[in-house]
């Protein structure tokens, strides 16, 4: 899945969603030890506005979540995933005797436009909205949250652009800086010293490189050579470039994180004379579940960080139950927003969703692992190690910050 568009937005990334069983997501849903007793407080009260969408829940804090459920035929139907994730999560809260309800979710439809999340906020806004989960993409993101900070209400974004983030607009997703870290320092713990990147010139290539820039620098890594392609022709040209330092032992790790084009540079690297196991070859989280990548014998070994399926699997019959269909990957980003939106300590704090509180260092338990919001905005999660065999991955190393 492709999600294509905006400004700046990072495309190709396909690994959002998976994670831990729904028990376990409320068992540490916080930092420290959240309170998911009754709700509290009145607010909001019969003063409220009447809110204009579809609710999910009845308790007393309004929070607003803003998915793409018109227009672009790609995004609406991964946003009306993520909402019917959603009112599964509010539907658990409701049929579990130890949890509160505490907030009624307001789902608004954004369209496929900035100016749509625009519009979606300032209504979410005008009728008393404490917290706005979404939107999407990350120009959709930006364009919300510049109208919740002037109102002073946090946002939780799905986007998985860095370029999105800041104070009080914070990204529940997996970004690639903390991916490249991950599977960057795996690669250190097996040994390996000397790294070269192989990036194409798109956004994602862009993106990719500098969090491979980022994480070389951060890990005290030797990052040896960073390539750029456009063209079969480039993409030759660097595996020409390559090999007389694969082969001298130079270079013992190669990063290769576009999805569509890793199995060509294996296939090229092994007609070249550098056998599979050679190099230790690092791609990204979005190989994970790519069949080409999966099939091709030259990438075995290969290894990519990714996100452990329990938590989405977990889901999976509830949703076919339910909706007659498998959720999106991302549908689990919207389930864990929606449970952390209800955990009493930042619904029925003061002030509600405190941003000390949404920033506290131990993170959360989500769908999705265990996760945490910097105070710039970003997130990390806690991330697997898969590594390729023949038609599978298996995971090398289980999940870590």
């Amino acid at each position: 899945m492709r999600i294509a568009g905006g400004a700046g937005v990072l495309t190709g990334l396909r690994y959002v969603g998976l994670g831990l069983a729904a028990a376990a997501l409320l068992s540490a849903c916080s930092a420290g030890n959240f309170n998911f007793g009754p709700a509290g407080g009145t607010s909001g009260g019969a003063s409220r506005p009447l809110a204009t969408g579809k609710t999910f829940g009845k308790g007393p804090v309004r929070v607003a979540l803003l998915l793409p459920l018109s227009g672009d035929p790609n995004l609406a139907s991964v946003g009306t995933s993520m909402a019917n994730a959603s009112e599964l999560a509010i539907s658990f809260v409701e049929t579990n005797p130890n949890i509160g309800e505490n907030i009624t979710v307001v789902l608004k439809d954004t369209g496929a436009t900035a100016s749509g999340a625009t519009q979606a906020a300032q209504q979410a806004l005008s009728e008393g909205a404490s917290l706005i989960l979404g939107p999407l993409r990350a120009d959709q993101v930006t364009a919300a949250g510049q109208v919740a900070k002037a109102a002073g209400v946090p946002v939780i974004g799905f986007s998985n652009n860095s370029g999105a983030a800041s104070p009080g607009v914070y990204l529940l997703n997996i970004l690639p800086e903390s991916e490249v870290k991950r599977s960057m320092g795996y690669a250190k713990k097996l040994g390996k010293k000397a790294f070269a990147g192989v990036f194409p010139t798109t956004d994602f290539g862009r993106i990719q490189e500098g969090a491979f820039r980022q994480a070389t620098a951060d890990l005290g890594l030797n990052a040896r050579a960073v390539y750029n392609f456009s063209s079969e022709a480039e993409a030759r040209n660097v595996v020409t470039q390559l090999v007389p330092m694969l082969q001298a032992g130079q270079i013992d790790a190669l990063f290769i994180p576009d999805r569509a084009t890793a199995p060509s540079f294996a296939n090229l690297l092994n007609e070249a004379g550098i056998a599979p196991g050679k190099v230790q070859l690092i791609g990204s989280a979005d190989w994970d579940g790519d069949p080409s990548v999966l099939n091709t014998t030259t990438l075995a070994g290969a290894i990519f960080p990714a996100i452990d399926d329990t938590g989405y699997n977990a889901l999976l019959p509830e949703y076919q139950a339910k909706f007659g269909s498998a959720p999106h990957k991302f549908a689990t980003i919207a389930y864990t927003a929606t449970i952390l939106a209800n955990a009493g300590s930042l619904a029925n704090g003061t002030p509600k969703y405190d941003r000390a509180q949404l920033t506290l260092p131990a993170g959360f338990n989500g769908r999705d692992g265990v996760f945490r919001f910097l105070p710039d905005g970003r997130s990390e999660y806690a991330l697997v190690i898969k590594q390729v065999s023949i038609g599978a991955a298996s995971v090398a190393e289980g999940p870590k910050l």
